[in-house]
């Protein structure tokens, strides 16, 4: 018998001992206590009040995963418990006959989708949406889900194959660390935030364990592959008052050796303009641990050294300052101490120094029919935007860069794997004092995703029971649609705006943006304004709230424009990594600025963000989808603290009260007709006068086709077999079926279903039970 963690016991006799217990004192003493409700429809009544107490009750308690129906909620504990998520207790849910009697937890999701996808009838490939606020625990929940699917997912049938199997499973773990240190940094809400998206599609095979078609087929994985958007690259360059940088900036200044130091340049107590509040220490600030996953996913030693040389170009980049000319004529001279930084930064990045800082500072122009070229001095305006422009390319490509040698690393050969299990791990919603085009573009993924959640489950889910015939009384909910509608609408929209001023050919004026916002979008419900504002903005109201956007900046952003002067710069050095990042072709067209009418069409940040968002969607529609929604006690990052305001705000955003009331009311399963009759169609020749299915082989001269005796023993096997509830098939380790707690019903008695001519009998479910149409009414453990 196991040891009960946290909260979570095992072993039957300890858990029906329990449950009882537990089913005495509710039925005697009424309610039971709050901390105890592991699942939100169990609460009455289901209003946001009493959420917000039984969540608050079970945080109180140090219990972090309730169920929602069909989500699972999940508090921010703040604090390490290693326990909750030990290799042990996920080989407890692993082996679970029935992992949802036990506590609720994200093992719980994550082996609900490993058994759906090694279905024996038709897999489908399942996804997890990770949803929440910054700061409200996504990251660490797919670290968590990734880890469990390692563990899980590692049935292989040879040594050949367990040696494959461990070095891919370790490489899809390695991942983490290195996404994180040059993807995520600390901000005014999370010291762990990602400021990009990443989906990670683990890959996973379809083997037989043996030569019967009755013996399951095990589920091994056999690689990944990851899909990034949208990269807040401008963060390398700008960063918000008490945020930092992204974390392999400090980690190499933290953690370089003393001949690293000398080697990049980096002295103890430099400062660097783009390294605020170094003072900080974070536990993501471990220098070795990336080096480490790095060095397991391929990334040699002296590529390291490469790429550590470039940040620390760009650290030094960032102390290049310029003073404004007093002859309009003459490039912008260079601050005191700012030429030191420029001959470290083109040493470190091996760039020749005289045509970087010329680069910097002087603009090329292409005129007339015969494109004479002109140079023009830039302002000291200019001259920092080229500078931050440089930073910003050359990470931008170094993320790319890492993204594809990882992919490499753990993707599998297309004709390996058959099924997969996405994981999705978003921006959450973002609120800062002062919010941009990166706001924009994350709030309007969560919406996006908001609105999968709503027609997948709330619309759907209603529209389905009442095509059904089945009495049913709607239940209203927040649909952002409208929200939608403004954000990304046709034929006029905040998007489309913001787009079409990116392709006049005028310079763009932020309080002419917002007045055109204004007046287009007027009648749109979820655009508001603000006339106490001094700043040019206009105001969205979103599902979790109203956000400010200023739109100073906001065009040029969208633009992204990067000279080809910066590109051909680039090119030039004489650096391994760059030279692999920024490839000179010679047959390549030079890409030269357009003027004039001939300007092609700006590819911009909205549209390809609205593209690579549109493809993930098509993704998720077509997989089974699963809900946890984190949620974030505080905003603070204090363990026991559990704020009701902030909570309150989150639970009303998500619509989590319209979900549980929806399952509450609802089925919990349901199966479609084929997948009941290939399931149990079996069962019925078992049944003595059993009517004929119109699905399957009709019976000879009216009689039940008779079993061969032969094959009474693969019939016993099969019986075995059918009559475990779906969810137990299979759950024991290397793929045998449990034999503790097997349930084994006595004969069944059939009927014919009321809505057709089958004869289904239905075995021993957990939950009630009602198929797609056209169904079998059955509710029960046997057939009536």
């Amino acid at each position: 018998m196991l040891q009960q963690v946290n909260g979570h016991s095992s072993g039957s006799d300890a858990h029906g001992g329990e449950s009882l217990r537990e089913d005495l004192q509710e039925f005697l003493g009424g309610e039971a206590p709050l901390h105890q409700l592991d699942d939100l429809t169990k609460v009455n009544p289901v209003t946001l009040e009493t959420v917000l107490r039984c969540l608050q009750a079970r945080y109180t308690a140090d219990t972090f995963y309730t169920n929602a129906g069909c989500t699972l909620v999940a508090l921010n504990p703040f604090k390490p418990i290693p326990q909750l998520y030990s290799p042990e207790l996920m080989q407890e849910y692993h082996a679970a006959p029935q992992p949802q009697k036990l506590k609720p937890h994200i093992f719980t999701v994550g082996e609900q989708t490993y058994r759906s996808v090694k279905s024996l009838i038709e897999p489908v490939n399942q996804s997890v949406v990770v949803s929440g606020e910054s700061g409200a625990g996504k990251t660490w929940t797919s670290r968590c889900l990734m880890k469990f699917y390692a563990v899980v997912a590692a049935s292989p049938t040879s040594w050949e194959n367990h040696k494959i199997a461990e070095r891919i499973e370790q490489r899809i773990l390695n991942s983490n660390p290195v996404m994180e240190a040059f993807g995520n940094a600390c901000t005014l809400r999370n010291n762990n935030s990602s400021r990009f998206g990443k989906f990670i599609q683990l890959q996973l095979n379809r083997q037989l364990m043996g030569s019967s078609l009755l013996v399951p087929r095990a589920q091994q994985m056999t690689g990944a592959a990851v899909q990034t958007y949208l990269l807040e690259k401008t963060r390398v360059a700008c960063q918000a008052s008490s945020e930092r940088n992204f974390h392999i900036f400090y980690q190499i200044c933290k953690g370089a050796s003393a001949d690293e130091r000398l080697q990049w340049h980096l002295p103890e107590g430099a400062a660097f303009s783009w390294l605020p509040n170094p003072e900080r220490t974070l536990e993501e600030d471990c220098f070795e641990v990336t080096r480490e996953a790095m060095l397991l996913l391929g990334i040699d030693a002296p590529t390291q050294n490469n790429i550590f040389q470039a940040l620390a170009g760009l650290l030094h980049l960032g102390n290049t300052r310029f003073a404004d000319s007093e002859d309009e004529a003459q490039p912008c001279p260079l601050m005191d101490g700012a030429e030191c930084s420029v001959r470290t930064s083109a040493s470190l990045l091996r760039l020749p120094e005289d045509p970087l800082l010329e680069t910097l500072r002087i603009r090329t122009i292409r005129a007339g029919r015969r494109q004479q070229v002109f140079r023009k001095p830039c302002s000291r305006a200019e001259c920092d935007t080229r500078r931050d422009c440089l930073a910003k390319l050359v990470y931008a490509r170094l993320f790319d860069w890492l993204v594809s040698v990882i992919n490499s690393s753990i993707c599998a050969d297309p004709d390996s794997w058959t099924t997969f299990i996405g994981l999705l791990d978003v921006y959450g919603f973002e609120s800062f004092p002062t919010n941009s085009l990166e706001q924009l573009c994350i709030n309007y993924a969560n919406e996006k995703l908001q609105q999968h959640f709503v027609a997948h489950y709330l619309r759907a889910q209603q529209e389905e029971y009442t095509a059904e015939g089945l009495e049913w009384s709607t239940v209203s909910y927040q649909d952002n649609q409208t929200c939608l509608d403004l954000i990304e609408g046709s034929p006029i929209s905040i998007c489309s705006l913001i787009n079409e001023e990116c392709r006049l050919n005028r310079p763009s004026s932020a309080a002419q943006l917002q007045t055109r916002i204004e007046s287009s979008l007027a009648g749109s419900p979820c655009l508001g304004h603000s006339k106490l504002s001094r700043e040019p903005s206009f105001i969205v109201v979103h599902y979790a709230g109203s956000v400010r956007y200023h739109t100073a900046g906001l065009v040029e952003k969208n633009k992204d424009p990067i000279p080809p002067e910066l590109t051909r710069l680039l090119q030039q050095s004489q650096d391994p990594l760059l030279k692999v990042l920024f490839p000179a072709d010679p047959e390549e067209k030079s890409q030269e600025e357009p003027s004039g009418q001939s300007r092609a069409p700006v590819l911009t940040v909205v549209s390809k963000f609205k593209a690579s968002l549109e493809q993930l969607l098509q993704v998720l529609h077509s997989t089974t989808p699963h809900y946890i929604r984190c949620i974030k006690p505080n905003s603070q990052g204090r363990a026991q603290m559990f704020h009701q305001e902030e909570v309150l705000s989150q639970l009303e955003a998500c619509g989590l009260v319209e979900t549980i009331h929806i399952s509450a009311a609802g089925f919990p399963i349901r199966v479609s007709h084929r997948n009941f009759l290939e399931r149990y169609e079996l069962l019925r020749r078992l049944c003595p006068g059993a009517a004929a299915s119109p699905h399957g082989p009709p019976p000879d001269e009216g009689r039940s086709a008779p079993w061969p005796l032969a094959d009474l023993a693969a019939v016993s096997r099969l019986r075995r077999f059918l009559w475990q509830p779906p969810e137990r098939h299979w759950a024991a380790k290397g793929g045998q079926s449990p034999q503790n707690g097997l349930h084994t019903p006595s004969r069944p008695r059939c009927k014919p279903s009321s809505r057709t001519s089958s004869t289904l009998c239905q075995p021993w479910l957990g939950h009630q039970l009602r198929p797609r149409r056209p169904q079998c009414t059955v509710a029960g453990p046997r057939c009536s």
